[in-house]
């Protein structure tokens, strides 16, 4: 007797948790220009945060490949000379 009153109640809790499933939200109110905008100016900050840590960890990786590579760091390259004028053969 106790074990159908157990099944029962398993299956009465199955049946109502079906039917909370199946009801739906109300929408979402809509979204003023001003509160996009913002929405925008944030993620284009996240963007360049995250642009600027991945270079970031981009040369510390290099750096550590140097390191353990035993290759030297580059040195800056002399800005090039112009050449020089010819002049007009005669």
């Amino acid at each position: 007797m106790k074990r159908i009153a157990v099944v029962t109640a398993f299956a009465a809790s199955l049946a109502l948790g079906a039917v909370a499933a199946e009801a739906k939200l109300p929408p979402a109110p809509p979204i003023s220009d001003a509160q996009k905008a913002a929405e925008a100016e944030k993620a284009k900050a996240a963007a360049a945060k995250d642009a600027q840590e991945l270079g970031k960890a981009q040369d510390q990786a290099v750096a550590n490949y140097r390191k353990n590579k035993g290759i030297a760091e580059p040195k800056e390259a002399a800005p090039a000379k112009a050449p020089a004028k010819a002049g007009k053969k005669k």
